[in-house]
């Protein structure tokens, strides 16, 4: 077996099409099909069903699938390390995390890795929940920052931050913070909400404080990211509830309001994979 068997194999298995992988890896359609065949003989298992006018994988094959896309993905993160490594320094450091961290917890923790820790490099980007959890299994990312309840049993989770709710509405509405006694004043509001798919977890613990509060929320509109949600709460289509530690940063025509009286708080927490094996996780870990 060689690497090009792997390379040939994932692209029958993300096309599903000989023609279109061959096509793809620019070499002949027959070329491939040999290429496969001695891949399959060499570990001895079918891994495609395969017929005039469909391409499908067998349970092997998608096993296999699986297992060469982390493959493949660790030996370019090698190759990407040994550079940082040949230029003196530990490694380099791929951090996904939530738009919300992205105002106090990213900062002070690159800060303090700049401090701490200079021969580590980072590359950081902005993922929803799910899309970090199935990067990091899959050793695409190296931390992640997140708001979830649970999380897989391979990865791990410790929280970072701990804050409380505020809600968000229009610099002139009426309701000004010494006279904000309860959510419940604004039952007849339309509310903005952070969607689901930010965080499920999330949206169930908002969901929680209005039933605190006696009432269902007349929901207009949903996004996942804050900047959006506080336009539309500056132009006038709703009010908003987020973590209070979002309302740094920003210089709009909008007051944020710390919701008195309730029991919520929310968390936002580090995730990694233990058997991760990239030396300058281990030293951030330490740090974090």
């Amino acid at each position: 077996m060689e690497l090009r068997h792997l390379h040939y194999f994932q692209a029958v298995a993300e096309e599903l099409n000989y023609r279109k992988a061959a096509e793809r890896l620019f070499i002949s359609q027959p070329g491939l099909s040999r290429q496969i065949k001695q891949l399959e003989q060499e570990l001895g298992v079918q891994l495609f069903e395969r017929d005039k006018k469909h391409v499908a994988c067998t349970a092997a094959g998608n096993y296999l699938k699986e297992e060469v896309a982390f493959v493949l993905n660790h030996l370019e993160n090698v190759k990407h390390q040994l550079q940082e490594i040949s230029q003196g320094k530990i490694g380099e450091l791929r951090i996904g995390f939530l738009g919300s961290a992205s105002n106090r917890v990213i900062p002070d923790i690159l800060s303090r890795l700049n401090a701490e820790q200079s021969l580590i490099s980072t590359s950081l980007e902005e993922l929803s929940n799910q899309v970090q959890v199935e990067m990091i299994q899959k050793d695409k990312l190296d931390l992640g920052f997140v708001r979830l309840a649970t999380v897989p049993q391979d990865l791990q989770m410790k929280a970072v931050f701990r804050d409380s709710f505020s809600l968000v509405v229009p610099s002139e509405h009426p309701i000004h913070p010494d006279k904000f006694d309860s959510l419940s004043q604004f039952a007849e509001e339309s509310f903005i909400l952070f969607s689901s798919d930010y965080s499920n977890h999330y949206y169930e613990q908002i969901m929680g404080i209005f039933r605190e509060a006696g009432f269902n929320p007349r929901v207009k509109h949903k996004s996942v990211h804050a900047l959006t949600i506080f336009r539309l709460v500056e132009n006038g289509l709703g009010v908003a509830i987020i973590p209070t530690s979002l309302k740094e940063g920003y210089n709009l025509n909008v007051r944020f309001m710390e919701i008195p009286g309730i029991p919520q708080f929310t968390e936002l927490s580090v995730i990694w994979k233990p058997t991760n094996r990239n030396p300058a996780l281990r030293k951030v870990l330490a740090l974090i």
